[in-house]
This record gives structure tokens, C-alpha cells and sequence, in this order.
């Protein structure tokens, strides 16, 4: 185990202003010390370099004098991997002076940028390139992508386009000794040794800190369509899934289920006046299609719907007949988790099954934590890839505070039957601080020891992100 980690005092952060400009020295304001939930308040010297000269030099000083680095992107984590509560002080390298993208290979379909740079501004960069990134989720106005790729983050587009692991292609990283791996490649085969690539992605920052990468540019889909359908239950709409594949196969890019409680949360806080499709089902299913030059995505949306009506999987539906109509459907699917918030949840759970286990696994659960009371579920997510939101909230017009004692339970029942059902207890939001028990707890023994084993090598003296993924 490591020595006990230095506060960054003054005496430090009056080193690091021998060493770094001062335009690096941010104020330690809301943004760096809070996370989107309200669960966590942390503490910090917020430090920003514009360079990853500059951060190999930050992280030379702080492993020299032993203070611990929590590696700070847009701040749109929802598991606490962001922000530091115990233990000594330390520094939050915030990536927010690193935004560029340093070039785009358009004929290659492939980006490279700061870790700094925000989604959004990847989206518009590669769309003026003639080409699209392909990553997308409902932070991508504020998420930076190295924080994206340092969770593996997914969203809307797994279904064809994968994670943000399947969308990077190399990375340019700081380790903990300060040295900067220059492996920002633009080769989708290089056989030359372990895949540092993947052993960085999905690190939250433990093992070192993303400053670069070259990102993956996918084909601009030549027509898109939208469609929303009322289902019978979750198991239709997995049957929908497949009908769906077998129609446009890889055309098919998104695929969310939703539930009516998720509506009901929309109404209920003056997010949506109405619903699309009333009266209200009680589960349905957004998708899109992206086809190639030639196609008719009206035309492939109107036979999956018919397909589906002839099979009993949908009663109701409507296609999106415009590009802003779909974009609606889009916009409200992505203001359920604000809908959520402003409920207010006991408990919030990122779980993925096998596709095939779901339909199973969403009346079994309900049936568990009806056992605690009459709770409210919200439950819907990314059908396609088996990532399910699972949110648990009090019964209307209770407060969720008075439910506090129980929220370990909750969270037990959800994760407990995941494991048991061939799942994860985290789909794409990560481990942070949060789950640190959770990857105690359901982890094989064997892997559990393999990633000690691997943080204890690269980072000996545990200065980055401690307590984040693994307990310090």
C-alpha cells in the first residue's frame, strides 16, 4: 500500500506556480466540487494546463511530493469519480484549457483532439468534415471527451456504432510518473504489443490521464427516420428489436424503451404537457434507422410497423414525418433523466442484462422492491446494447428523504438479481467512488486482484483519483 497522501497546501501550490503559467490556476468553484446528483461535495486546488507538456509537468510535482490528482473533464459523471470528499487535498486537473482539435483526416474517417475538447463540439467539427462522430448521449453539450473515454461512455448510438472504446482508435496519456505515451495512432490493426488503448479507457483516471485521442469518424447516414411505438410489455419490444434487425439490419441506430412512469415524471414537473401517443401505453419503444443513399427510411419505418402490428408486438405508433418532429421525439427521450432528478430518486442504477434475460428481469425486480412499499419505478434506457436505467423513487407526494434508510436495500435488490441474471451492476456510467463496494462485492476474486495488481504497478504511490474504482 501506498504512504498516506499530502495535502495540496499552500506551500505546494506555490511550487506548482514556479512551474506552471498562471493562467493554469482556476478558482475551486461549484462546478469543480460538485456532481450532478448532489451526493458528493469535494475539495481541491483546481489546476488547468493548456498543454500535455504542461500536465506531464503538474504530475511530475505531485508524484514527487505525493498529492493525490482527481482528473476533472465537463463534470457530468454520475458516480463521484470526479469529485474527492475524504483524505487529504488534493489537485483537480480540470481539462477545461485543452479544446482543440488538432487535426481531422476526413478521407481516413478519423479526429484528433484534446481531452478537453467537448462532445458537442467533436459532433460539429466532424459534421463539417463531411463525417460524423458517432457518439452521443444527453451531456454531450458539456461532457469533454477524455472524461468520455476515461468512463467508456455510451448513449444512444451503441447499438451501431459501440462505446466510446469502439470509437477511439489511440490515446495520448500522462502516467503517474509523469511521462507522456504518444500513442495517438491512426491504424485500426497494429499487433505490436499490449493495447495500452484499452488498458486507459474505462480507467477513470486511476492509471493516468487522457490529454489526446484519435477518434473514429463514421459515413453521414444519407436519410434518417424516427418512429415511436406503443408495446404490450418489454418482451414485445425485444421481439420488436429483432423484427427490426431482420428489416434494416445495421440501419437500425437507436432503440430506447421507455415506461409510462417516466411520462408521468415529465407531466408531473412541467416538462411535457402532453404525450405523443395517448392514451398513454404504459411501454414504448423510440428507434431510428440510418440508411444509405437510395433507401426510404419512411418506407423501412412503415414495415417494421406494420410487421409488428401483424404480430401483436405494437397497438399504436407514429412515425416522425419531419426532421425536427424526430428531433423531438429524441429531445424527450433525453429529458426523462431530468425529469428524474427533479422527482427526485431514493436510488439510481445503471444495470445491463443479457437481452434475453430482461423481459425476466424487469417484473422480478419490480416484485422485490414492492416488498419494501409502494415505490415508485422508473425504468427505461438503451434497449439494443441491455443497458437499462432502473430508478427507484417514493410514492407521490412523499419525500424521498424519509426513504433514506432504505436506499442500500433498493440498491441491493436491483444489483443482486442483475449479477444473478448474467448482468453488471454498472452499464456505462462506471464505478467513481459510488460503486467502489459494488466492485468489492461482485467482482471474481481473480479479477479483482489482477486490477489491484495493475493499478499498484502503474501508479505505486496512488496519487491518481484514490478511492475512485478501487479502495485506497
Amino acid at each position: 500500500m501506498p504512504d498516506r497522501l499530502n495535502d495540496a497546501d499552500q506551500a505546494f501550490v506555490d511550487h506548482l506556480r514556479g512551474v506552471l503559467p498562471a493562467a493554469a490556476f482556476l478558482d475551486a468553484s461549484d462546478t469543480f466540487l460538485t456532481e450532478p446528483r448532489g451526493r458528493y461535495r469535494g475539495k481541491g486546488v483546481v489546476v488547468a494546463p493548456a498543454t500535455t507538456d504542461e500536465v506531464a509537468a503538474l504530475i511530475r510535482a505531485c508524484n514527487a511530493a505525493r498529492v493525490g490528482v482527481v482528473p476533472h473533464g465537463g463534470g457530468t459523471g454520475l458516480v463521484g469519480a470526479q469529485v474527492l470528499v475524504e483524505g487529504a487535498v488534493p489537485i483537480i486537473l480540470s481539462l477545461s484549457r485543452m479544446t482543440r482539435v488538432r487535426a481531422i483526416y476526413a478521407e481516413e474517417g478519423v479526429m484528433i483532439a484534446d481531452a478537453g475538447a467537448v462532445l458537442a463540439d467533436l459532433q460539429n467539427a466532424a459534421l463539417n468534415a463531411g463525417k460524423m462522430f458517432a457518439l452521443s448521449l444527453g451531456s454531450e453539450g458539456t461532457a469533454r471527451i477524455g472524461g468520455l473515454l476515461s468512463t467508456n461512455a455510451g448513449g444512444l448510438n451503441v447499438l451501431r456504432y459501440g462505446t466510446a472504446r469502439a470509437q477511439c482508435l489511440g490515446l495520448e496519456v500522462v502516467t503517474p510518473e509523469g511521462e507522456i505515451w504518444h500513442g495517438l495512432t491512426r491504424l485500426h490493426k497494429d499487433n505490436t504489443g499490449y493495447d495500452l488503448r484499452d488498458i486507459f479507457i474505462g480507467a477513470e483516471g486511476t492509471l493516468g490521464v487522457i490529454t489526446g485521442a484519435a477518434l473514429k469518424l463514421s459515413p453521414i447516414p444519407a436519410v434518417e427516420g424516427s418512429a415511436l411505438l406503443a408495446v404490450t410489455d418489454p418482451a414485445a419490444a425485444l421481439s420488436l428489436l429483432s423484427l427490426a434487425r431482420d428489416i434494416v439490419g445495421e440501419g437500425l441506430s437507436g432503440f430506447e424503451l421507455m415506461s409510462r412512469v417516466g411520462f408521468d415524471f415529465m407531466m408531473e414537473t412541467g416538462l411535457m404537457a402532453a404525450p405523443p401517443l395517448q392514451p398513454l401505453p404504459d411501454w414504448q419503444v423510440l428507434l431510428r434507422v440510418g440508411l444509405s443513399a437510395g433507401s426510404d427510411a419512411d418506407d423501412a419505418l412503415e414495415r417494421i410497423f406494420t410487421a409488428a402490428s401483424e404480430a401483436g408486438l405494437v397497438q399504436d405508433g407514429l412515425i416522425a414525418t419531419t426532421t425536427d418532429e424526430s428531433n423531438r421525439l429524441w429531445a424527450m427521450r433525453e429529458t426523462i433523466p431530468e425529469g428524474n432528478r427533479l422527482i427526485g430518486s431514493i436510488a439510481s442504477h445503471d444495470i445491463s442484462l443479457p437481452l434475453s434475460r430482461i423481459a425476466d428481469y424487469i417484473p422480478e425486480a419490480a416484485r422485490r422492491i414492492a416488498a419494501l412499499g409502494p415505490l415508485r419505478i422508473n425504468c427505461f434506457g438503451h434497449l439494443g446494447d441491455g443497458n437499462l436505467h432502473y430508478n427507484v423513487f417514493a410514492p407521490k407526494g412523499e419525500d424521498r428523504k424519509a426513504y433514506d434508510p432504505i436506499r442500500k436495500q433498493v440498491s441491493a435488490i436491483v444489483h443482486d438479481l442483475a449479477v444473478e441474471m448474467g448482468g453488471s451492476f454498472s452499464a456505462e456510467h462506471g464505478v467513481g467512488r459510488l460503486k467502489v463496494g459494488e466492485v468489492e462485492q461482485y467482482n471474481d476474486p481473480v479479477r479483482l486482484n489482477l486490477m489491484r495488481r495493475i493499478k499498484a504497478s502503474f501508479d505505486p504511490n496512488g496519487i491518481m483519483n484514490p478511492g475512485a474504482m478501487l479502495r485506497s
